[in-house]
């Protein structure tokens, strides 16, 4: 059976459930081989099977990004795709693989931000953790992208406020920590009890820079 035959769409099933254990056995065996081929097919002209390869990808990405960082051009041009599914789906891929691939992902910086600017919900959460980790590759990366990332911390509602400063903290370090700080500081008010605790960790974290 080829590796492409194990997606949900050729298992007849309607769930991620085939989807999660192909990429787990892919991950465990670094088949690089069937990768590749899940990772033609995130073009083909069947959505179903474009839409579980990319669940594929991005399930190792969890698991182990190194295999599949080199598709990052990929991910990047999905980016641009009509369909939400496919271009929320790039940027958890994307998120998995930025620190390793920062400098392709900068290069399409403007058209990454501009997708965040836009995006779903799960689209800007992967969005803030892909940048964050591109602008803690490098100063020049930090100085354009730190205050983008301060405004969506500034923005977001108040459920989305541990989250984003969670992926946020991977660009925060003593030059910049005590903006990221007053930030915090501002929307804690805001937050229920539940989302308090989340942050206090951030805020430990943060401080000990």
């Amino acid at each position: 059976m080829s590796t492409l035959n194990k997606i949900a769409y050729y298992q007849n099933q309607r769930n991620e459930i085939p989807n999660q254990m192909l990429a787990k056995e892919l991950a465990q065996t670094s088949n690089r081989e069937g990768i590749r081929e899940i990772a033609e097919n995130l073009w083909s002209k069947n959505k179903n099977i474009r839409s579980d390869c990319l669940k594929v990808l991005y399930e190792i990405g969890y698991i182990n990004p190194e295999l599949i960082q080199d598709y990052v051009n990929d991910f990047l041009k999905l980016l641009r795709s009509k369909e939400n599914r496919m271009v929320w789906g790039a940027m958890i891929g994307l998120a998995t693989i930025a620190d390793r691939r920062a400098g392709e992902i900068w290069a399409h910086l403007d058209d990454v931000l501009a997708v965040i600017e836009h995006g779903s919900v799960i689209t800007v959460v992967a969005g803030v953790k892909t940048v964050a980790k591109v602008a803690a590759a490098g100063e020049k990366y930090q100085e354009k992208i730190f205050p983008f990332l301060l405004k969506q911390l500034e923005t977001c509602i108040p459920r989305d406020v541990p989250t984003h400063a969670e992926s946020i903290l991977y660009a925060v370090d003593k030059k910049n920590k005590e903006y990221f700080l007053s930030m915090l500081d501002m929307r804690r008010p805001e937050l229920s009890p539940t989302q308090l605790t989340r942050l206090k960790k951030v805020l430990k974290n943060a401080q000990a820079l």
